[in-house]
């Protein structure tokens, strides 16, 4: 586990439910429409809604920005080491 002095800085700035801006985030696993999959130092984030649109990510900066109906962020402790297509077919 990551010292929280050596972690990144996270942010998330939220708007009318219809755009998300994240900070810290340092990949992105997996995306449609109806789910965004995050990593930050922090840990895994989960974003559901309909219509989700990655309109930024910038890893150099660690900015995430999204548009859609954002309907919940769901926040893990632990990375899944499976990748994405250990999810899809497990």
């Amino acid at each position: 586990m990551q010292d929280i002095s050596s972690k990144k800085k996270h942010t998330l700035y939220l708007e009318n439910r219809e755009t998300l801006e994240l900070g810290g985030i340092s990949d992105v696993d997996a995306f449609n429409e109806e789910e965004i999959s995050a990593m930050s130092d922090w840990g895994g984030i989960l974003i559901k809604g309909t219509n989700l649109h990655i309109e930024v990510l910038d890893l150099e900066t660690g900015t995430l920005k999204i548009s859609g109906k954002i309907g919940a962020l769901v926040y893990n402790e632990s990375v899944s080491a499976k990748g994405f297509f250990g999810r899809m077919f497990s």
